[in-house]
């Protein structure tokens, strides 16, 4: 009867406007953090609110915000305090103590140096270490003296952005610590991998973290670099649904503000505090059209006919003990003497049966005959059958195996199996403008990623409701897509809102994120979407005559490029690189590429290990001369004018004249790979094998091990301010910064960079699991541009990062057979980046602002 009674009071509460005059009114302290093992060398400002009703004898409920600033200033957006007083003296919420704590800053020690944010590293970076810094390190010092409770159930994470996915984490790292969460406009996107969250979400529907979690979403959010805001949050949810999590996604107006997450605020708690609060259902919308065969799906007498010759089946050595069925369609007007298109399908048939969906033979004939396409000889190839296995209908055991794993294995299968004996037969392009590859479900994943490893030789894909889900790591396409160099293929992908959505993934909102991804990557892609219908063959059937001529026009397309998306800091490769620019041959035919630099006036030095020698190279006139004739694995020039170099073979480090080519010796008993110089002439080098950095004093040739444990310390660069040292891992993951101070020391080290990875080829690609990938970057030499920029040669290409640690994209090596050692930036105005690539020396210029 109580209860009842105060109802129409508490309605009458709720309805008061925040901050009413009669509500009490909690207090808010601040305090600064500084002591983290964790993060070493981070400062941090935070606040602490405490309600009006907080009882020291009765334990409150907590909820933390990151980028606590944001969420406690008064006037702001959120107002925290504000709506928690009236929410908490309206009974719509516990009594609840806020902690506000902002990301943490290196603060810079050398003079003229800039302080380092550390707020991406902690709050992008998937895994417990941010979770753990709260819980272990400073909620223990902010909470001091005051009673919180240890229930899961009562304690919730919130943050804005980056702040949203860092939330996020937090609980689901530690859900036996924090049990809700609200993100606003969440940041699940690839700035440190983030992406991967709904794949990891589905994974538990068996057994569900107990964690409630809201989501707020601009409808015009983000679409950058990193990812596609609405998409991401979008794939999120329906990852929560399928997977049993009690949760609430908001799609509000705007976009990357504070502003209208600010609007739901008070709403988006009582949701997360009310027991009785309900969960998102969004509905399927599977529906099933009438099919009809498009006109040019169905033969006419007029036109002439193709062949398709059955070819005995194929037994693989690229993937042993499988054999599968495959056939090659000949058009009417193929002439030997005339190089015919290609055109290969996964699943072939499927995809030639004339009575079927595709009935791609008909659908040839017809386009061929008008003109809409080349002459193309098609080939059509079912998936691999363990020979030792008995069939089960038509299922061939390998299928997944094949279509689904990342890698070029599949890609190696076709170049070296299949298509030689189809080229003994016929006369095939072997321009990839004139080679395309297709399929559907995981046959179109399939095709994607031929073409993606060798654009070489595949310039064309068609995709029909794409497996980019995680069956076998294909969910991480778009963020590849949004961060690699774009390559030329021309893509067609169809799907529908009505497909599959299972414990791989959401195949709707997966292949919207891989579109809006070759979209923003200014890639020639068409991407075909229809309400309704099913993962099945209806829709893209009856829109694939319309595909092939889209794909197959002569059109040359025009990248049409929109960054407005991209944040103040975001250093997209888009605004990198020059259209139309790409490597060009410096020197050829060397022993051994290594050590580029350059000098004041700009010019490009490196060394030929092998000559041995090392050459400048003029920037006016690119006439190259010797300098000395000497052997090094690192060199750059100091500030006395001298260049300096590494002769870890010699135990030594050397200075070479660049006039005079006089040799000294400046160092020895050191084992030298690589180095940098600082302002003041100090010398660091990395000492691989000993696992070490070491400083050398030119000046008395004395030594200083200044930092021992990375695993393969290589490449080594300075910030521009040179408060930042960043030394690569070649025998690990990540490249590493420190913070310099003015007596030479390093402190606050910490793994910034994350590197990609290259896939391991003689790996176990595992259903549901991401692909396997080496572990050893192979994080080589290093280069810093004018807008902080980091450059890190390594086993995929140029990874480059932005002055946070962000990782803003890759440029794959020019000649992958070769070994990519290092790189530099020379020119008048520094803006060609040069590479030692093997035997040869590449640049390109860039556009570095």
């Amino acid at each position: 009867m109580r209860s009842i009674a105060l109802l129409p009071v508490i309605i009458l509460l709720a309805m008061l406007p925040v901050g009413a005059a009669d509500v009490p009114t909690g207090t808010v302290t601040d305090g600064v953090f500084s002591d983290s093992r964790i993060f070493p060398g981070t400062t941090r400002q935070y606040s602490v609110y405490v309600p009006a009703q907080y009882d020291a004898d009765e334990p409150a409920n907590l909820m933390v915000f990151m980028d606590g600033k944001n969420y406690v200033r008064a006037g702001g957006a959120f107002r925290v305090p504000e709506v928690f007083d009236d929410l908490i003296h309206q009974q719509a919420m516990p009594v609840t103590i806020a902690v506000f704590v902002n990301p943490g800053t290196i603060p810079a020690t050398k003079p003229g140096a800039k302080d380092r944010s550390n707020r991406s590293l902690e709050y992008d970076s998937l895994g417990d270490r941010y979770a753990t810094f709260l819980v272990d390190e400073f909620l223990p010092v902010a909470l001091k003296a005051l009673n919180v409770s240890q229930d899961a159930d009562r304690r919730a994470v919130c943050g804005i952005s980056s702040g949203g996915i860092c939330a996020f984490t937090v609980a689901w790292e530690k859900p036996q610590q924090f049990g809700k969460v609200l993100s606003h406009i969440g940041s699940f996107t690839n700035i440190r991998g983030g992406w991967a969250y709904p794949g990891l979400i589905r994974k538990t529907k068996d057994d569900p973290k107990p964690i409630k979690v809201y989501l707020q979403e601009g409808k015009d959010d983000l679409n950058n670099l990193h990812g596609n805001w609405p998409l991401g949050n979008h794939d999120m949810a329906a990852a929560l649904q399928f997977a049993g999590y009690h949760y609430k996604l908001v799609i509000t107006e705007g976009g990357h503000s504070a502003k209208w997450g600010g609007e739901v605020f008070p709403d988006a708690l009582r949701w997360l505090w009310s027991d009785d609060s309900q969960p998102t259902v969004i509905p399927p919308t599977q529906t099933k059209p009438q099919w009809q065969p498009h006109p040019d799906a169905i033969a006419k007498d007029s036109v002439p006919q193709g062949t398709v010759e059955q070819m005995e089946p194929w037994e693989s050595k690229v993937f042993s003990g499988t054999v599968r069925d495959w056939a090659i369609y000949v058009p009417a007007q193929y002439k030997s003497e005339q190089p015919a298109a290609l055109m290969v399908f996964q699943d072939g048939e499927r995809m030639r049966d004339v009575n079927g969906r595709w009935r791609i033979p008909t659908v040839f004939d017809n386009l061929i005959a008008r003109g809409e396409m080349p002459p193309t000889i098609a080939v059509f190839i079912n998936p691999g059958h363990d020979k030792s296995k008995p069939r089960r209908g038509n299922k061939s055991s390998n299928r997944g195996f094949e279509y689904d794993s990342l890698g070029d294995r599949y890609t190696r299968f076709l170049l070296e199996e299949i298509l030689p004996q189809v080229q003994q037969r016929y006369n095939i392009s072997s321009d990839p403008a004139m080679r395309a590859i297709g399929g559907s479900s995981s046959g179109a994943i399939c095709a994607f990623t031929a073409a993606w490893q060798r654009p070489d030789q595949f310039g064309k894909v068609y995709s029909n409701v794409g497996s980019f889900t995680n069956l076998r790591g294909g969910n991480v396409y778009p963020a590849l897509v949004r961060k690699t160099e774009p390559k030329p293929i021309r893509v067609y992908m169809s799907d529908t809102s009505g497909d599959v959505d299972n414990a791989f993934g959401s195949w709707p909102w997966a292949n919207q994120r891989m579109a809006s991804a070759l979209k923003y990557m200014g890639y020639d892609i068409r991407f075909d979407w229809a309400e309704g219908y099913a993962h099945n063959a209806d829709f893209g059937s009856s829109r694939f005559p319309d595909a092939m001529k889209w794909l197959w026009r002569s059109e040359t397309h025009t990248p049409v490029l929109d960054t407005s998306g991209d944040l103040r800091g975001d250093l997209t490769l888009l605004n990198l690189l020059i259209p139309g620019q790409s490597w060009e041959i410096v020197a050829s035919d060397l022993g051994f590429a290594d050590a580029p630099c350059c000098d004041a006036d700009g010019n490009f030095i490196y060394s030929d290990m092998k000559a041995p020698a090392v050459y400048r190279v003029s920037a006016t006139d690119g006439k190259q001369t010797l300098i000395a004739k000497e052997s090094v694995s690192g060199l750059m020039l100091g500030p006395d004018g001298l260049l300096y170099g590494c002769q870890g073979a010699q135990d030594r480090v050397i200075s070479i004249d660049p006039e005079s080519g006089a040799v000294n010796v400046v160092a020895t008993g050191v084992k030298p790979n690589d180095l940098a110089v600082t302002a003041d002439g100090m010398i660091l080098i990395t000492e691989t094998r000993s696992k070490q950095v070491t400083r050398i004093d030119p000046q008395t040739g004395a030594t200083t091990v200044v930092d021992t444990g990375i695993t393969r310390p290589n490449g080594i660069a300075l910030s521009g301010d040179g408060g930042t040292l960043a030394v690569s891992d070649s025998g690990g993951e990540h490249t590493w910064t420190f913070r310099v101070n003015p007596d030479g020391s390093l402190d606050a080290k910490m793994p910034t960079m994350p590197m990609r990875l290259a896939i391991d080829a003689k790996g176990d690609f595992k259903f549901n699991e991401p692909p396997p990938y080496l572990t050893a970057s192979r994080g080589d030499g290093m280069a810093v541009d004018a807008a902080g920029r980091y450059y890190v040669t390594s086993a995929v290409g140029v990874q480059i990062f932005d002055p946070t640690g962000r990782p803003c994209g890759v440029l794959p090596t020019p000649d992958p057979t070769q070994p990519l050692t290092s790189c530099t930036l020379a020119g008048t105005n520094r803006d060609y980046l040069y590479i030692t690539n093997g035997s040869t020396v590449y640049r390109r210029k860039l556009t570095i602002r």
